[in-house]
């Protein structure tokens, strides 16, 4: 998310549009995010919720207390930063409908190019609009919250949670939500049989490449997964499935935070974007740690974008690698440490 939404969002106290949030009240921020600037005079008490762990992390050293699901209730406002996930806008809107006083100003901001316009209107039908307004290539609207919560039990019915190949309960929000990821199952189809001993699960989204490492490796004796999304690794803890042990689920940033256990093997479909650009240097860095996680000798088996030049970085860290298999879209590489 670029730094103008979040400037968008603040536009409205800034241009005396919105009367500024007073000491001795409390506002709510749905999908918060670092780098915003309070407007002079905004005294609120801020209450940040945001699931995405490097984000949570940054907000904290800026010195914010945030949380990774909002908490509380009767909130005097809320601000709701709106992406590119129709879905998840409309659930965290419903969310500052509930939590936020009869009454209270619920205030959301986006980028024009990721569909804020088209939100606008839908929110409109549901509840009216009292204002909007444009600014740094996004647009801010406001309304006040109803006095039932007809409109959020609609947003609600409209997002509901689903359930993947009758067997994986994901929702709106997640990397591919809707559907089992091309390259998450071309990795699952090109594992070996034989993969053994304590096993990781690098960027293990919502658990379809954990659960079938599970259910298809008979010889493995531990298994943990590592998602930096909070909400995916929740769903992910419901979608493993039985196994002879207990999982580990860590929510964890692995470009930034340690991984203290070491694993005979680790699987990845590691992300490659956090905007429309594609940026190598994350999977770059994903390799990096794992290549620190794996015991001498073990092996890392990772699916990529077939553009993506991911072979300089595998020859660096390990002692070797091979491709596996590729098709249109996805290349699966392993590699020994």
């Amino acid at each position: 998310m670029a730094a103008e939404p979040l400037k968008t969002l603040f536009h409205p106290f800034e241009a005396e549009g919105l009367p500024l949030p007073q000491k001795g009240e409390r506002v709510l921020f749905l999908g918060a995010e670092p780098g915003f600037r309070l407007p002079e005079g905004f005294e609120a008490e801020l209450h940040l919720a945001q699931g995405f762990r490097p984000h949570l992390r940054a907000l904290e050293r800026a010195g914010h207390k945030v949380t990774p699901r909002a908490e509380g209730d009767a909130f005097d406002a809320a601000l709701v930063l709106a992406g590119r996930h129709r879905g998840l806008n409309e659930m965290r809107i419903a969310e500052a409908i509930e939590r936020v006083t009869p009454g209270g100003l619920i205030i959301v901001a986006g980028g024009k190019d990721e569909g804020i316009a088209s939100l606008r209107k839908r929110i409109d039908q549901l509840v009216p609009i009292e204002g909007h307004l444009p600014k740094y290539h996004g647009i801010a609207f406001w309304l006040r919250r109803p006095a039932d919560l007809a409109p959020a039990e609609k947003l609600r019915v409209a997002n509901p949670a689903l359930v993947v190949e009758d067997r994986f309960r994901t929702a709106p929000g997640m990397f591919s939500f809707d559907r089992i990821d091309v390259g998450s199952k071309l990795l699952v189809d090109n594992l070996p049989k034989d993969l053994r001993g304590n096993i990781a699960d690098f960027c293990a989204g919502w658990g379809y490449v954990a659960a079938e490492v599970a259910a298809r490796s008979s010889g493995i004796t531990g298994l943990d997964l590592y998602e930096a999304d909070f909400d995916a690794l929740e769903a992910a803890r419901g979608n493993i499935g039985q196994t002879g042990f207990e999982p580990g689920f860590f929510w964890t940033d692995l470009l930034s935070e340690p991984v203290e256990r070491r694993y005979d093997a680790i699987v990845m479909n590691p992300p490659f974007h956090r905007s429309r650009a594609a940026e190598p240097e994350i999977g770059a860095g994903m390799i990096q740690a794992a290549g620190k996680a794996l015991k001498p000798g073990g092996r890392l088996f990772m699916v990529a974008n077939r553009q993506l030049p991911y072979e300089p970085v595998l020859k660096a860290v390990f002692s070797s690698h091979a491709e596996l298999a590729r098709d249109g879209m996805f290349k699966v590489f392993s590699a020994r440490r």
